[in-house]
């Protein structure tokens, strides 16, 4: 007898830079961070572990354009805190929240085995992490109505291009 499939949410760069008065405010940001607000209240009413995986620059690289260590624009998104304050937070510094991350130690300490994936931006650390080396031991999707990134055309185009590595769903088919 297999054990039953235990998913998380990982909700990837909810940030600040990424909204309306950020330094690299995202398109559809609005819906976007209602869908995952959803999704996370569908998660938690289902015992479904979320993590926060937050961006902050790698500072030895000089200042970036965004997500500086301790910049209002690198911190979580308030309501997005607000909706799991408990979640644990994985900080990385590439596109990839596997990678020189304690995102695999957080997963394996929580029994997890399938992922679903939402956040910012689609076509870089979504995208990188839920097709990265790292999570081919998991089961992962993709949701695809709770991502975004700099506009629509380069959504749709990033979401079409890891269709061909892991299901895109809804949010609502799966919570």
């Amino acid at each position: 007898m297999t054990q039953p499939s235990q998913r998380a949410l990982l909700v990837i760069d909810l940030q600040n830079d990424y909204f309306p008065g950020g330094a690299f405010p995202q398109w559809n940001t609005d819906a976007t961070l209602l869908n995952i607000e959803q999704a996370m209240a569908k998660a938690k009413a289902a015992g479904t572990p979320i993590i926060h995986i937050q961006h902050i620059a790698d500072p030895t690289r000089g200042i970036a354009p965004f997500f500086n260590k301790d910049s209002v624009g690198a911190e979580i998104h308030q309501r997005v805190l607000a909706a799991a304050p408990d979640a644990p937070v994985v900080i990385k510094a590439y596109a990839d929240g596997f990678h020189h991350t304690n995102l695999e130690a957080t997963l394996q300490e929580l029994g997890i085995t399938e992922l679903l994936v939402c956040g910012m931006m689609t076509q870089n650390c979504v995208t990188h992490t839920a097709i990265s080396k790292a999570a081919e031991k998991y089961t992962v999707s993709i949701l695809a109505d709770c991502c975004t990134t700099v506009s629509e055309m380069i959504h749709l185009i990033a979401l079409n291009a890891a269709s061909t590595r892991v299901p895109l769903v809804n949010s609502a088919d799966v919570l």
